[in-house]
């Protein structure tokens, strides 16, 4: 089944076409701690990265997301960057689950409002 995956879909690691890119263009540089994998050319030109699983942009670190993004030269495996202070852990993108966030007054929020509460109908003056 996995390599009925990775020929109809990209949203499962990566396809035949990357996997033989990678196979022949790529230098592997490094992994992160979630399991994605990280890739650039010979020249340090491109840089990619061969998810873990689902691919999903938000389980991509700061760190990487910067070398990957040319921010900074050297990849986190050479140069650890440090946490500032002030950063909070990465939390995942949580749209279209049961943990995304729902404001008060939303019609899927979880607990119904009582709408004569805060409507006011129109009346003409």
């Amino acid at each position: 089944m996995s390599v009925l995956k990775q020929i109809f879909t990209w949203w499962n690691g990566q396809t035949l076409g990357t996997r033989f890119h990678t196979w022949r263009h790529g230098q592997k540089v490094g992994e992160d701690q979630v399991g994605n994998i990280y890739y650039q050319s010979a020249d340090g030109a491109r840089r990619w990265v061969i998810f873990q699983g689902e691919a999903e942009a938000s389980s991509v670190s700061p760190e990487w997301h910067g070398w990957l993004h040319h921010t900074w030269q050297d990849p986190p495996t050479v140069a650890p960057r440090q946490a500032k202070s002030w950063e909070k852990p990465h939390n995942p993108n949580f749209t279209g689950t049961e943990a995304a966030y729902r404001p008060p007054g939303s019609i899927v929020h979880v607990e119904p409002r009582n709408v004569r509460q805060d409507y006011e109908p129109w009346t003409p003056g």
